[in-house]
Parts: structure tokens; C-alpha cells; sequence
């Protein structure tokens, strides 16, 4: 679930105060974050990880309030609540599939599962890829390991970043249907980020928050 009320960023570089509409996503809902690039998409989608603090406001997710957060505990959390499939998937190209994986284990301070590693992937339809490089991957390979990283320890919350942008129809539709299907797997709430119109048709019936209705547009080239 996701509860925020009068939630607002400032950009220190800039000055810029985003104060953001209230929102309440019950626990395995979906929420289009919507808006054009710099509109404050990726800021939102960094305050629900507890990856910025926010100004001023309430914000509680996965039963969590985190302004009550820091450090090392809000990391923990992070790590066991949350399951982010960023645009720039991060996985290190030093290790195997299975081992990027691993990692997730590591930030939660939990012992490493490979069955849970296995099956994660298995979900996905890659479970043959697992002792693979990153770079033998392909696009939509790599983005189906990084969304298996990101439901590997079944999170409240999935949050994802434009997972649509750089695909084409057929790709998008398959890698849309995948986050829907492993969201509801673990009965996670999703919230995904985009511009892209076939998302927004395809998920017509979710929740919407636009931030299109709080930038003006002279202030569209400030951070997302």
C-alpha cells in the first residue's frame, strides 16, 4: 500500500518545490505515474523507495511511515519491502545472472536462496539464463532479469520506471503482461511510471496520478 498526504520535494539545485497530490493505493492495486520527462516522475518513484527524503508530508508505504526511517533501517526495509525495476537496469557485469540475483539477498542481510533464485527466474521465462553474463543477454533478456531481481523476495511494493520506453508494440505488450503478472504473484501494489500511450490504454482501468497537472511547462527541463 502506499498513503501520502501533502507530499512535497524540493530541488536543491534549482529551488523548485513539487508538492504532489495526495494518493492512496491499496494493497495490490496499480497506479499509472504519469507525465511528461521532467515532469517529476522518477523523484516520486525515488521518495516511495525512500531513496530522497521528502520536504514536507506523510508518506506510508508498505505499512511503513518513512519519515520514521534512516540509515541503515530505511536500507533494510528498502531491500525486503520494495522491488524497483529501474530504466538503467544496474546489473553488474562481473557476475552471472544467478549472482546478480544474489545480491538482493546481501542487501537484505538474508542468507542466499538459489531454489528462490531458480524460480524467480523460472517466472520470468529465462530460467535457462542463469549462469549467463549480463552482456550475453539480450535487451529484453536483461530487463526480464532485472524484474526477476525485483519480485525476487515477493515485495508489498513494485515500482517501475518507464519499462515500456525503448520497445517496440509486440515487446511492450509481452514486457507489460510479465509486470502485471509478477506483480500479482506476489500480491504487490504496482505503480508504474510513463509517458507511453500504449500503457496507458492497456491499464485504462488503474488508478492515475498525472503530474502533468502540477509542472508548468517552463519548469519541464528540471531533474525527473
Amino acid at each position: 500500500m502506499i498513503r501520502t498526504r501533502g507530499l512535497a520535494y524540493t530541488y536543491a539545485s534549482s529551488g523548485v518545490v513539487l508538492r504532489f497530490p495526495d494518493v492512496d493505493l491499496p494493497q495490490g492495486g496499480t497506479l499509472l505515474l504519469r507525465g511528461r520527462s521532467g515532469s517529476g516522475k522518477s523523484t516520486w518513484l525515488a521518495l516511495m523507495a525512500g531513496l530522497r527524503g521528502a520536504g514536507s508530508g506523510d508518506l506510508f508505504v508498505a505499512g511503513t511511515q518513512l519519515a520514521a526511517q534512516r540509515g541503515a533501517e530505511i536500507d533494510a526495509w528498502r531491500a525486503r519491502s520494495i522491488g524497483f525495476l529501474p530504466q538503467k537496469l544496474y546489473l553488474s557485469s562481473a557476475l552471472t545472472v544467478a549472482d546478480n540475483l544474489g545480491l538482493v539477498y546481501f542487501a537484505a542481510g538474508l542468507p542466499r536462496d538459489d531454489a528462490a533464485i531458480g524460480r524467480a527466474l523460472a517466472q520470468v521465462g529465462i530460467g535457462e539464463l542463469a549462469q549467463r553474463l549480463p552482456q550475453q543477454l539480450s535487451g529484453g533478456q536483461a530487463q526480464r532479469v532485472a524484474l526477476a531481481r525485483a519480485v525476487l523476495l515477493a515485495p508489498e511494493v513494485l515500482l517501475a520506471d518507464e519499462p515500456t520506453a525503448s520497445l517496440d508494440d509486440e515487446a511492450a505488450a509481452d514486457a507489460l503482461a510479465l509486470l502485471c503478472q509478477s506483480a500479482a504473484a506476489c500480491s504487490a501494489s504496482l505503480v508504474i511510471a510513463t509517458h507511453d500511450q500504449r500503457v496507458v490504454q492497456a491499464l485504462a482501468g488503474a488508478q492515475t496520478l498525472d503530474l502533468n497537472q502540477i509542472v508548468p511547462p517552463r519548469l519541464s527541463g528540471m531533474p525527473s
